[in-house]
């Protein structure tokens, strides 16, 4: 056989202006995927611009530009609208999760979150889980 999945990693692009939480899910993300930081909801824009990452983890709160206002922009981008999009917010707020779901996210995630819990959201959206268990 030739190469091994090992160069075939998805490419996740984590947006948060928090330093911390980027290392964070660095540390959590890295063995599995390809990881790329942004730590501004411009940034974000200016990346995909370029690239697609196959999904996108999004804070909400961010100075200058939320995260509400970073995924309206990214729903407008040709050929970004259909990339899956996780929210992280520190608030549980019914209105920003209803604004989120009608912008199209697939999940959202609580700050604090734990390890295990990222994980298993991320390789749910990414069909990570079937492809470990064999069931692809």
């Amino acid at each position: 056989m030739s190469e091994t999945g090992e160069n075939l990693k998805k490419c996740i692009l984590a947006v948060d202006d928090d330093v911390i939480i980027l290392t964070r899910i660095s540390s959590i993300l890295r063995n599995d995927y390809e990881l790329v930081t942004i730590n501004s909801g411009m940034r974000a824009l200016r990346y995909l611009e370029l690239e697609k990452p196959d999904l996108i983890l999004l804070d909400i709160r961010m100075a200058q530009m939320d995260g509400i206002e970073t995924l309206r922009k990214i729903r407008e981008m040709e050929g970004r609208r259909d990339i899956p999009v996780i929210m992280l917010t520190g608030v549980e707020s019914k209105d920003i999760v209803l604004e989120s779901a009608r912008l199209g996210i697939c999940d959202y995630l609580l700050k604090p979150f734990s390890s295990v819990t990222l994980l298993e959201r991320v390789n749910r959206v990414l069909g990570q889980e079937e492809k470990k268990e064999g069931r692809l």
